[in-house]
């Protein structure tokens, strides 16, 4: 595989930072306002991005976090078990704007699955989708609203958002590609 840096931290930083500020721009009550992050690194790129906002609201925002494992429709290709994570909304969505976020968008099928189970909790007002990465090659007719870099991949890439946090390196977003491909 070869391996190509698409975004280090300064540009992933940066993207976290225009993209909070574009979303507070567009918050019209803040009370009715919700950021629920898929997991694993959805749930950073949430918690970044809820800070973000609350340093400019000068609010609290609520925030929440999905496994989405029992929603996926393709549990039985997948050829291993999952790992069951933790789901906590602690809220009523019913009637909030809820900003979902996840790092990748790829094939449309954990958002997908995050939608069926984040309406499994109400029914809010509105869902709107913030990726750090959009990767192309989608199965279903889903695109995020808020979207930090895009590339077109081929089918068997890997586009890996590296987070502080999670992976005990420097935040980055990185390509890996087959030898024989462009």
């Amino acid at each position: 595989m070869k391996e190509q840096l698409l975004l280090n931290s300064t540009e992933v930083n940066r993207i976290i930072r225009e993209i909070s500020e574009a979303i507070f721009k567009s918050i019209i009550d803040i009370d009715h306002f919700a950021i629920v992050g898929v997991h694993t690194r959805g749930v950073e790129l949430a918690n970044r991005v809820q800070k973000q906002i609350e340093e400019l609201s000068g609010s609290k925002v609520k925030s929440g976090i999905l496994d989405v494992t029992f929603h996926r429709d393709d549990l039985a290709t997948r050829g291993m078990l999952p790992v069951i994570k933790e789901t906590r909304i602690n809220f009523d969505i019913t009637k909030m704007r809820i900003l979902l976020v996840d790092d990748v968008l790829f094939t449309g099928r954990t958002t997908k699955a995050a939608l069926e189970t984040l309406t499994s909790f109400g029914r809010p007002s509105s869902i709107q989708l913030f990726v750090m990465v959009d990767r192309g090659n989608r199965e279903l007719p889903i695109q995020p609203d808020y979207c930090g870099y895009s590339i077109d991949t081929h089918i068997h890439d890997s586009v890996k958002v590296m987070l502080s946090e999670i992976d005990d390196t420097e935040d980055s977003v990185v390509l890996s590609r087959k030898q024989d491909q462009d």
